[in-house]
């Protein structure tokens, strides 16, 4: 006759992986929900369009399973990998998921140099987070096929030139954003904060890391997987650089 503990372990074997899903687009989370709902082992406990949202709902609803957009800015925790240090530091029981839609190579390397050992493209069918919701449960790895061949194409013996470790959540989301193209004028309607803000974040976040050209900040950027190598400056030619605060170019 099985013992109480056996009868434990094979109830939380039936028991469905708790889910959290995260993303800034609504479409997209519907359809990820509409995904994972249709599997009877995984369960959707809520879903967060931002970081402000997604904390609320760590603290209030079971989660096993973080599914987690790499980008998601406006949040009061910032996004990237700021947010996931944050959510590993907070919430040590919670396995992650990073669902991305970022090429760049210095992305993958710092998620999977931070642990982040489950990460899913969007450029991937979304059937991938089946299981990679499975993988990560269990302790184990997954990587979508597109991220794998990145994977498999990182010189993991290169080091980087910094850290974001360096920066705040909000420099850092003030730098990603920056990097892509966006004015200070245009990052501070996004995530609802001052221009002067935004500016006086950009600034620190520069002198942090010894950097005083926009040019030179938004190399940081790609180089550190803050953003992807096709977004960088909205696709600006390599003579260009990004915008300045004040709408001139840079020196």
């Amino acid at each position: 006759m099985p013992c109480l503990r056996d009868k434990q372990e094979i109830t939380m074997a039936n028991q469905p992986i708790r889910v959290i899903l995260a993303d800034d687009h609504p479409v997209m989370l519907k359809g990820i929900e509409h995904e994972l709902s249709e599997m009877s082992a995984i369960e959707v406990t809520g879903s967060a369009r931002n970081s402000t949202e997604l904390i609320e709902l760590l603290n209030t609803r079971p989660c096993d399973v973080l599914v987690s957009d790499y980008a998601m800015p406006a949040g009061d925790y910032g996004d990237g990998i700021a947010l996931f240090s944050l959510i590993g530091r907070r919430y040590p029981g919670i396995k992650l998921v990073v669902l991305t839609m970022l090429d760049n190579p210095a992305v993958v390397r710092a998620l999977v140099t931070q642990e982040v050992r489950c990460i899913v493209s969007k450029s991937d069918a979304v059937a991938h987070l089946v299981p990679a919701v499975h993988a990560a449960h269990n302790g184990s790895a997954y990587y979508s096929p597109t991220i794998n061949e990145i994977v498999q194409s990182i010189d993991w013996n290169r080091r980087g030139r910094g850290s974001t470790d360096l920066l705040s959540q909000r420099e850092c989301e003030v730098v990603r954003l920056f990097a892509t193209g966006l004015t200070v004028d245009e990052i501070a309607e996004r995530v609802s904060r001052s221009k002067k803000t935004i500016s006086t974040q950009k600034s620190k976040a520069m002198e942090k890391l010894g950097i005083d050209r926009d040019v030179d900040l938004l190399r940081y950027a790609m180089e550190n997987g803050m953003v992807a190598s096709s977004q960088g400056a909205s696709g600006l030619e390599p003579s260009d650089s990004p915008r300045q605060n004040n709408g001139r170019p840079s020196d």
